[in-house]
């Protein structure tokens, strides 16, 4: 259904995202970094919030992303099988616990990043693409009904084209997405792109379950 035209075309704002996503003259990267990943954080748990009353361990018995099955690591690395609100609320949690950490994102005059925080920024950013990616496979229905898609269009192509610009995701982990991304993206992240024909790579191609 997020495939249709009608709908892809959708967006709060014709702005030209590829514009806004590029590094500022004089701005530190890691600060505009941290700005931006610390915005989608906020963004996408506001998004998710929208439908969060119809994610629920009955309808979402697991976080899956069309045929994709996600589980959670936890800080020992043990992977755990939950549902699609326990991820969430995983994801949410951990994110949270960063973005308020002086030591990982400083907000004081003087205080350093620390050398892993480009890693951290992209384990933030996959944690964040699930989340999205998941309102569009599991509750673009109750999205639509909300009357929010144009708002969910927008911050995805936002997030995707910043994530591109500093190669903060790995296209294996989005690949999922992909019919969804053409479409929204072709365009610089403006509206108007045509859906037409593709959706039949992304849901359809295959029909065994991937786990990640």
């Amino acid at each position: 259904m997020y495939l249709e035209p009608e709908y892809t075309k959708s967006r709060i704002t014709d702005f030209e995202f590829k514009e806004l996503v590029v590094l500022p003259r004089e701005i530190d990267l890691n600060e505009w970094l941290a700005s931006n990943t610390t915005t989608f954080f906020h963004h996408v748990n506001l998004q998710y919030s929208t439908i969060s009353e119809f994610c629920t361990g009955e309808a979402c018995q697991t976080m899956a992303v069309c045929n994709t099955q996600y589980y959670w690591h936890d800080e020992r690395g043990k992977k755990v099988k939950c549902t699609a609100p326990q991820y969430v609320d995983f994801v949410m949690s951990s994110v949270q616990k960063l973005v308020t950490d002086e030591d990982v994102f400083p907000t004081k005059y003087g205080r350093e990043f620390p050398s892993s925080f480009e890693s951290l920024v992209k384990k933030i950013c996959k944690y964040l693409f699930h989340v999205l990616a998941h309102i569009y496979s599991s509750h673009f229905k109750e999205t639509l009904a909300l009357e929010l898609h144009g708002h969910l269009n927008t911050l995805y192509v936002h997030f995707i084209l910043f994530a591109r610009e500093f190669n903060l995701l790995d296209p294996k982990e989005t690949a999922v997405m992909d019919d969804l991304t053409e479409v929204l993206c072709s365009s610089g992240g403006r509206g108007g792109g045509s859906g037409d024909g593709a959706g039949s790579g992304g849901m359809g191609a295959q029909n065994h379950v991937k786990e990640r």
